[in-house]
């Protein structure tokens, strides 16, 4: 990674001023508009730090989001666009109210469109209607789940969304989704570069499995682990309500396990917890079903916790499926772990009661708790400060405490993956006392 891969695009020179006006203290402390060249450093450790110093060179770092002294839009003339995609999350209503709220009360932009069902409805064919977004319209919504706007999955034509955009006068669109999401509106950045078109694209990332790269945290993911840790306490006293019970959790985790770690350390009641990042066996002296018989004979209950994209290797002789987003679907481990642990133990006449739990499209359609409402909030905010400046192409990101802007081709590059080597998953460990290779 170097410095040019972490530089934001810009549409052109700032030459409007802000409307919006900095805190000043008698005591010469204030909160001051941020200049392009005010940073946030990639690995602020000592040792990062001396080893540049050493070697003469700037530290890796992204750009510092915040609110800019002069404007590329004039906000009296400006009209804005809101899009979500891909799955529900917590959140989502949050960060489109607190987008609407910002605009039109900081920025005085007059103009706020809700596209519906996600990038269809930017494709004239399907007929969604635009919804003229004002405070009032959403004044309540984030007091409840989902999207105001509806959602979709599945790649459009670009030419055709630019062209509705262009058609919609629209000079920013926000776009709040994943890495399918972003990867869509990199391309409608491209159509519209080759265009030679000043219309921002503001990307703001949403996952509830905390997996887009360069950041450290997405909103939904808060509540994601923390309704699910509710769950996990319920289906330990399901394990616990039989002797040699066990409970099996599902949490959603495509390819990062996130959900499943962080819930099993905030309930600190499962006995394994299984994610996409580890290998394990289920047969065989080191296997899943042994590491489970002994915890059986020792305990009489066992709870696991499995992350939906874990245990995929399973499946290889299966054919793949893709979703409309080119995701490939994956099989269900937890059905997978339920059917193999009940054909097993009842061959082997070894008594036990089993139960299986599923609670991942409750857990994506609650609304946001406090903190994460709070974080969309103010990831929106700095979405709206970065397009308003004329940044175009970027992602609002959040990281070493601090809100960033970064472009969405390195936040979409590789998806943020446990490393099994780190602290994170040493707690785990700890935690659920299962061995650290289930492998033979």
């Amino acid at each position: 990674m170097t410095h040019e891969d972490l530089e934001v695009k810009v549409l052109g020179e700032s030459t409007f001023n802000s409307p919006l006006i900095p805190t000043f203290y008698p005591d010469g402390l204030s909160f001051q508009f941020v200049e392009n060249d005010d940073r946030v450093l990639f690995d602020a450790t000592l040792e990062q730090f001396l080893n540049c110093q050493e070697a003469g060179v700037t530290p890796i770092s992204f750009e510092q989001a915040g609110p800019h002294k002069q404007l590329y839009f004039d906000p009296s003339k400006t009209k804005a666009a809101i899009v979500t995609c891909g799955g529900l999350c917590p959140g989502l209503n949050d960060v489109i109210r607190s987008l609407v709220n910002e605009l039109h009360y900081r920025y005085k932009v007059k103009k706020v469109i809700g596209i519906q069902y996600g990038y269809e409805g930017l494709i004239s064919r399907y007929n969604h209607p635009f919804i003229n977004l004002t405070t009032e319209r959403v004044d309540t919504i984030h007091l409840f789940g989902g999207s105001i706007l509806g959602s979709s999955r599945g790649n459009q034509d670009v030419g055709e969304m630019v062209d509705k955009i262009v058609e919609q006068d629209v000079d920013m669109l926000f776009c709040i989704g994943g890495d399918g999401t972003l990867r869509g509106a990199h391309a409608i950045h491209e159509e519209i570069q080759r265009r030679n078109l000043k219309i921002s694209i503001a990307g703001i990332p949403k996952t509830i499995d905390n997996d887009i790269n360069l950041i450290d945290k997405s909103f939904g993911f808060e509540t994601a682990f923390s309704i699910a840790n509710d769950i996990l306490r319920y289906s330990h006293n399901e394990a616990k309500g039989a002797y040699n019970g066990i409970a099996i959790l599902k949490l959603m985790g495509r390819n990062s396990g996130f959900i499943a770690a962080y819930a099993a350390l905030s309930q600190q009641e499962a006995n394994f917890v299984l994610v996409p990042e580890m290998d394990f066996d289920f047969y065989g002296p080191k296997g899943l079903l042994a590491a489970l018989r002994k915890r059986l004979d020792e305990r009489h209950h066992a709870l696991i916790v499995v992350a939906e994209g874990a245990g995929q290797n399973f499946f290889t002789d299966e054919s793949k499926d893709m979703d409309a987003s080119g995701n490939i679907k994956n099989k269900d481990i937890g059905l997978y772990l339920k059917e193999k642990i009940t054909e097993q133990f009842r061959a082997e006449n070894y008594p036990f009661s089993l139960k299986y739990i599923d609670p991942s499209y409750i857990i994506r359609s609650a609304p946001a708790n406090a903190n994460d409402s709070k974080f969309c909030g103010l990831l929106a905010h700095n979405a709206v400060h970065a397009a308003m400046a004329g940044k175009t192409d970027f992602v609002v990101g959040h990281w070493n405490h601090t809100f960033t802007i970064l472009p969405i081709p390195m936040a979409v590059l590789q998806q943020k993956k446990i490393k099994l080597e780190s602290e994170l998953w040493w707690n785990v460990l700890e935690t659920t006392g299962q061995p650290a290779l289930m492998k033979n």
